[in-house]
């Protein structure tokens, strides 16, 4: 079966100061990158994964493209963050490996053979 990838953006801090004539501006955004996944049993069991982070942006430049905080989109935050740093297929991919693992973990750890279950 094949993964369910949600993005979001869980948090953002932006200044108090006015910045080159902006204010509110975003410098931080944290991120989160969530799959979901469900394995072949009968019924299925679904897994999940999260990774997070946070992503800094530069400040706009007098003059630039602004848009108002309160009319930022998550996209367009999970953009800027695709933009600066945030590898999305990276962290995509990491998401997925770690549900593999969790549906089929490469190390278990089996009873002791010598110990008899109570």
């Amino acid at each position: 079966m094949a993964s369910t990838i949600v993005w979001s953006i869980d948090w953002m801090n932006t200044s108090t100061q006015i910045i080159n004539g902006f204010s509110e501006v975003v410098l931080t955004a944290g991120w989160r990158c969530t799959g979901s996944e469900q394995n072949s049993a009968t019924p299925p069991e679904t897994f999940t994964n999260s990774i997070y982070g946070t992503c800094s942006f530069p400040e706009p430049q007098t003059g630039g493209a602004f848009t108002p905080y309160n009319s930022l989109t998550q996209a367009q935050v999970l953009s800027w963050c695709y933009e600066n740093g945030v590898n999305q297929a990276a962290t995509e991919a990491a998401v997925n490996q770690n549900l593999a693992n969790l549906i089929n973990p490469p190390v278990i750890q089996p009873p002791l053979p010598w110990v008899t279950p109570a």
